[in-house]
């Protein structure tokens, strides 16, 4: 967990993740991402413009939970990858991710 001026705390660990940029077929390569209950960063050379919406699939490994949803591209850190913002999260979706991130406290 990582302490910063963010309004969430983002942890590390999330490995079955999969990002599918809407309007386009093929998944996008990606490397391991951070969490938080409003989003993630994901490491990717795959540039997207801010404002892009992204599909993301990807596993919470201490509850099994599989989580599927829409995001928002907030920003692009050119080769590095992008911050995501989830939109159209659920209830049972966002509080499937704050078990599995008090979990990890």
């Amino acid at each position: 967990m990582s302490k910063s001026s963010r309004s969430t705390d983002r942890y590390s660990l999330y490995e079955n993740l999969q990002v599918c940029y809407e309007g386009f077929t093929s998944d996008t390569p990606i490397r391991v991402p951070d969490l938080s209950t409003r989003g993630m960063f994901i490491n990717t050379s795959q540039p997207y413009p801010e404002g892009a919406v992204l599909r993301v699939r990807f596993l919470l490994p201490r509850t099994n939970v599989q989580m599927q949803t829409r995001a928002e591209v907030r920003y692009c850190l050119a080769g590095v990858g992008v911050g995501i913002e989830f939109i159209h999260l659920d209830d049972e979706q966002a509080e499937a991710i704050e078990r599995e991130l008090s979990l990890l406290s």
